[in-house]
């Protein structure tokens, strides 16, 4: 397998954080192309390479494009959702730390072909260091003329970028919470379409407003400056272009990976070095959010969009988490609950009460209470909590608990039935691979 460096090209160039480094290296070739195109070009660019949303969802991104007003009679917003809160995620941090510069660029190319005049940057309040490098980056873009009044000498192109930091909210990764987060409000989601209007009619401040992530906006400043035809071709007939993978877990090569869309699963796993610790059990490929998928069932998987649902996962945000023989899934899903629990921002009662209860049943399995019907009590439980919470954090929390069961089911019994864990004593000790070494010198200091 190839390692593609579409996105990723100039990441580890001495000084490309840098403008006149990152302007030698080809970024903001895209927006000086893009002003010399009629802003609709621009979003029929953008269709013809098939970009999807990178974010998670795989939305295609003309469409949302495409839904803002034509004209400048209201305000209009351009938003970039870098809060990345899912974990086992963290392409968005490298992208912003690395290629802050290439961000920018495809926020004012958004601008341009959206009409708007605005722009906000919603980082999660942990990205600190990134913050820094995307506040630089606009710094000087704005004094080499990219952003401001009459960008590159276009009469009436006035596009303005900020930066807006979270206070650390997983809730705020979903759009229509970080809206009101970015507006002052506390950070809940609002009603979706059909009940209320989308945000590209009425989104901050009742504006048209776009809301793309990091990953996404990146993408478009390549494929403005590269042309739609060179990303369209690689991938799969319906992903198409590449996909940034955050490997981490029990792999030997842990880092982001830009792959080509397609790129088989376990391609992925060789590349980064292999398992380590103990041989493979399974991978989340997509994030917590995301069912979990046993070692078993990987062969057929790539990583796409359609590939990965047909198969009862999700690629979502690129969270690729591996998991070794030694794993617990219990104290897995044990764990990934007690996360979404905390999450919830309380809004809606699906949400609020299952996510907690979730927990709560788990906990008392973990801790030798479980009880003949508890595998169908957290069932029943995550039924009610699918698709009938405000937003998707009730999802998130109730499938990897319903794909783990559908996959591990036999430890979930054991648990019960013996009240410790089935991995147990009979395991290895863990391999010094995958324990901290501040942790193995810390434990050697106190004898």
């Amino acid at each position: 397998m190839a390692i593609l460096n579409l996105l990723f090209a100039t990441r580890n160039v001495p000084g490309i954080e840098n403008i006149d480094v990152a302007e030698a290296h080809g970024i903001y070739k895209g927006v000086r192309k893009a002003v010399t195109m009629e802003r609709q070009a621009v979003i029929d660019e953008i269709k013809a390479s098939g970009l999807r949303g990178r974010g998670g969802a795989g939305f295609p991104t003309w469409i949302k494009w495409n839904g803002l007003p034509k004209n400048y009679t209201a305000p209009h917003y351009v938003i970039c959702n870098a809060d990345e809160g899912e974990p086992g995620t963290y392409k968005d941090r490298e992208l912003m730390l690395k290629q802050a510069h290439t961000l920018v660029e495809g926020m004012i190319i958004a601008g341009y072909a959206t009409y708007s005049k605005v722009g906000y940057i919603y980082i999660r309040g942990e990205y600190v260091e990134p913050a820094w490098q995307v506040r630089k980056a606009i710094d000087q873009a704005y004094k080499a003329g990219y952003l401001g009044k009459n960008i590159l000498g276009v009469d009436g192109f006035d596009f303005d970028l900020h930066i807006h930091m979270g206070a650390g909210s997983y809730e705020c990764g979903e759009e229509s919470a970080l809206m009101s987060s970015l507006m002052g409000e506390r950070g809940n989601p609002r009603l979706k379409f059909p009940h209320a209007p989308l945000p590209t009619v009425e989104g901050v401040w009742k504006s048209p407003t776009l809301i793309n992530n990091v990953e996404t906006y990146c993408a478009a400043g390549w494929i403005i400056a590269n042309g739609s035809e060179n990303y369209a071709k690689l991938g799969t007939e319906r992903s198409k272009g590449t996909k940034i993978i955050s490997v981490s877990g029990h792999i030997r090569r842990p880092a982001n990976y830009e792959v080509e869309m397609g790129t088989p699963l376990l391609d992925l796993i060789t590349e980064a070095g292999g398992v380590i610790g103990g041989g493979l059990k399974a991978v989340v490929p997509g994030g917590s959010s995301v069912q979990i998928v046993p070692a078993d069932r990987l062969g057929p998987i790539n990583l796409d969009y359609e590939s990965c649902g047909a198969n009862g996962t999700l690629l979502g945000s690129g969270g690729f988490m591996v998991f070794n023989d030694r794993t617990d899934i219990v104290l897995l899903m044990k764990r990934t609950s007690e996360f979404y629990a905390h999450e919830s921002c309380g809004k809606c009662t699906p949400c609020r009460e299952g996510t907690r209860w979730l927990f709560k049943i788990l906990d008392r399995i973990t801790s030798g209470g479980g009880r003949d019907g508890d595998i169908e009590l957290l069932l029943n439980v995550c039924s009610n909590i699918d698709g009938r919470s405000y937003c998707g954090l009730g999802d998130a929390a109730a499938w990897p608990i319903v794909g783990a069961i559908k996959a591990f089911r036999p430890e979930f019994e054991y648990w019960i039935k013996y009240k410790k864990s089935p991995v147990g004593a009979s395991a290895l000790p863990p391999s010094p691979e995958v324990v901290n070494p501040l942790l193995l010198q810390a434990a050697a200091a106190h004898g």
